[in-house]
């Protein structure tokens, strides 16, 4: 199984060398040239599977250069370890026939990267092996929350990288900032920008694609890599979950073998709906990939349209890991929609950097139709689904699953669709406490993040995860911020280049 880039077909890469690069040298991003296909009977039989299990056998469909016994290692090291709360890494909560709820945040920061983060330095550090690197490996990462701290966690003292991690400065929780402040590892390095996630990102995905950075790093045995998304590492633990859920679905009898489902993820990047999307080509029978924004809603509008227009107001919301305007895993699946006409997505996304919008032939409109149903919550909104599916079920979401359960709830008004459901729930309401409490009713004030979590726990009954009461007593370690110039500085410095 080969990886191709968006943006020039002639680059074909295995999956071990396309986990090293992490990005294309011409901006492009990695895509399976092909995707495996399952049976129902390979998908039902993994109903009766430990999670680790369905993955390693997933995974050697989609790895096809790595051997039976560097699957199962990286597979354990993830998810056999003890870093999961939960036996299965995730769990399907039902709330009632034909509503599920993908709890994906049961790992060692509370959020859904977790699931793919745990991971991708065991299948990073593998290929860099396979492929004969002999260079250390430097991750470079952009964070609107959760994957900085997922990939710090998943990183920290691994031999052989260095990771660095750029957040906006103000545009995370005070939960998230916390968590990945005080980070432990010495082959870490955190710090804020004065700008937003886009920002972070372009900045990121600018020095990634500088040859003449990557030959200052190589002249000091360094080689840049990704735990972003864009990274076909990242990406691939993704489909993995929602393969399982379908199987735990038929194994609980919530659905027979053959059924459709729909499915309903919140997401600003893309890249864990586009996951769904890779599980419904291999064999999953999703109906619908139903797309839930924040009010920073460029995705509904493009998913409607045709039409990205990233040219508009930016919005600093409660559900901050969606406030992005530049969704850059949506690159892979224009390519695919395309036919992978690479010299066509090139064009695209040349428009989209010189005048910030592209709009999509009408071929593609059809089939984004087929596809996706999309919408989005306001902040008004996503606190009224929070409040109401606890009133209605006794069930706590974050504010980032309750935009997802805010726009199922349109889904439904709009369509009367009733299709069972997955609502993907991406990460405990313990990272945003504040916004949580208010929408449950309380006006208390309070000292910090770890009284309001002591009050979430009071009123829902939902245990604290221990990796967040510990920040209580953990001190910051990484307090500075540059500007969004300054990114590359900061990288040099970081890493001891002259």
């Amino acid at each position: 199984m080969f990886y191709q880039s968006t943006r020039d077909s002639s680059v074909r890469l295995t999956s071990a060398e396309a986990i090293v690069r992490g990005i294309s040298p011409d901006g492009g991003l990695f895509a399976p040239e092909e995707l495996p296909k399952l049976s129902l009977d390979d998908i039902v039989g993994y109903g009766g599977m430990s999670y680790a299990e369905a993955a390693a056998d997933i995974f050697s469909r989609c790895l096809t250069d790595f051997t039976s016994a560097e699957i199962k290692n990286c597979v354990e090291s993830a998810y056999c370890s003890g870093s999961f709360e939960t036996e299965n890494a995730m769990e399907l909560k039902n709330l009632k026939k034909g509503l599920n709820i993908l709890e994906l945040w049961h790992g060692p920061t509370c959020a859904f990267k977790d699931m793919a983060l745990q991971i991708l330095p065991h299948l990073l550090t593998t290929s860099v092996r396979k492929t004969g690197t002999d260079k250390k490996v430097c991750v470079l990462v952009a964070t609107s929350g959760d994957t900085g701290k997922a990939a710090l966690e998943g990183f920290k003292d691994a031999p052989g990288a260095e990771i660095l991690v750029f957040y906006p400065e103000n545009g995370v929780s005070a939960m998230q900032k916390l968590q990945m402040i005080t980070q432990s590892g010495s082959n870490v390095g955190v710090c804020a920008i004065k700008g937003n996630f886009d920002d972070a990102q372009t900045g990121v995905k600018k020095i990634f694609t500088d040859k003449d950075v990557a030959a200052k790093l190589s002249e000091n045995g360094l080689v840049f890599s990704s735990a972003n998304s864009i990274n076909w590492g990242r990406l691939a633990p993704q489909i993995v979950y929602y393969i399982y859920s379908y199987s735990k679905l038929i194994a609980c009898g919530e659905i027979k073998a053959g059924d459709c489902i729909n499915v309903v993820v919140p997401t600003g990047n893309f890249g864990n709906i586009l996951a769904a999307y890779y599980a419904k080509q291999m064999g999953v029978p999703v109906k619908k990939l139903i797309c839930a924004s924040n009010s920073n809603n460029v995705l509904t509008d493009f998913l409607r349209t045709g039409v990205y227009d990233r040219n508009r107001r930016f919005y600093t919301t409660i559900s901050p890991s969606m406030d992005i305007l530049m969704s850059s895993n949506l690159e892979r699946l224009l390519w695919h929609l395309s036919g992978k006409n690479s010299d066509y997505i090139r064009s695209l996304f040349a428009e989209l950097s010189e005048t910030g919008r592209f709009e999509v032939s009408e071929d593609i409109k059809s089939q984004l139709c087929d596809l996706f149903w999309a919408d989005f919550c306001t902040d008004a909104e996503t606190v009224s689904a929070i409040r109401n599916t606890f009133e209605s079920y006794s069930y706590t979401v974050d504010t980032h699953t309750g935009v997802a359960v805010g726009v199922y709830e349109k889904y439904l008004a709009a369509t009367g669709d009733r299709t069972p459901v997955v609502i993907a729930s991406t990460a405990s309401p313990y990272k945003f406490p504040e916004a949580v409490l208010k929408a449950l009713g309380s006006e208390k004030s309070f000292r910090d993040e770890f009284e309001m979590a002591d009050e979430l726990f009071k009123i829902s009954g939902l245990a604290i995860p221990m990796a967040l009461s510990e920040l209580k007593t953990k001190p910051p370690r990484f307090t500075g911020s540059v500007e969004k110039s300054e990114m590359l500085g900061y990288v040099y410095s970081a890493l001891n280049i002259k």
